[in-house]
This record gives C-alpha cells, structure tokens and sequence, in this order.
C-alpha cells in the first residue's frame, strides 16, 4: 500500500506526481503483467540468457568500436 503523505497547502498535481513515481519505482504493474500468465522456469532462464548475451553483446561493440 503507497502512502503519500501530501503536505498543507501543497498542490494536488504534485503529490499525484509522487504518487505516480513512487508506484512506478514499486513495480507494481510489472508485477501485474508478468501473473497475468504462467511462464515455465526454463522458458524464463532463456529468456535471461538471450538478454544478457545482448546486453554482453552491445557493450563489447562499444569497446571494440
């Protein structure tokens, strides 16, 4: 539960501003997305692998050129 304690006289755009990067920080809709469906254990580790061999991939272009 997000608590945005909102200050007197503060305007309302701003603490909904807070609010809003504060449940981004939080990764709740992340969270919400990825239960939507069920991803097996395997399917997931390959995915992570495929990420990291890009992201390995894109940093040694930028060392190498």
């Amino acid at each position: 539960m997000l608590i945005i304690p909102v200050k007197e006289g503060e305007n309302i755009d701003r603490a909904l501003k807070r609010f809003k990067r504060k449940f981004d920080r939080t990764k709740t809709m992340k969270n919400l997305r990825e239960r939507k469906h069920f991803t097996k254990p395997s399917v997931a580790k390959r995915a992570q692998k495929i990420k990291a061999s890009y992201i390995q991939r894109q940093s040694t272009q930028d060392e190498v050129g």
